[in-house]
């Protein structure tokens, strides 16, 4: 079964590498996730995050090849689970950070455009914090 899914793309004026490294480190996440990660903190189980999200906990376990430009992660709170597929590609001089959600099935159609919408607010956030340093 096929279900909804949006793909989200920005792009960044650096070089990939360091698009990669900076998202890569999930500690720099609630610098530029600001609408879904209040804070993060490294757990017992290096794979696994625990997070502050708006709807309380939730863990991330990032899938980085830096070879490639894989960010994959899964997401996990009480409302869902999600792997997410994530690619920095280079762009010229720059790079291109794409990242897409699947809509879960606990998510109905309304709010999932809802939430992933929000990313735009992060995307644009991150272009801005590996841009200028804001």
């Amino acid at each position: 079964m096929i279900v909804s899914s949006v793909t989200k793309t920005v792009s960044i004026d650096r070089p990939p590498a360091e698009v990669f490294a900076f998202l890569a480190d999930p500690a720099n996440w609630p610098r530029w996730a600001v609408v879904n990660v209040r804070s993060i903190a490294p757990t017992a189980d290096p794979q696994w995050w625990v997070m502050a999200t708006p709807v309380g906990e939730a863990r991330l376990r990032l899938r980085a090849d830096a070879e490639h430009g894989i960010l994959d992660h899964d997401f996990v709170d009480d409302t869902a689970a999600w792997t997410v597929p994530a690619r920095v590609v280079p762009n010229g001089d720059g790079a291109e950070f794409m990242i897409t959600f699947f809509r879960p099935p606990s998510f109905d159609e309304e709010f999932f455009v809802r939430q992933t919408d929000l990313v735009d607010t992060e995307l644009a956030t991150l272009k801005s914090v590996l841009e200028t340093g804001a």
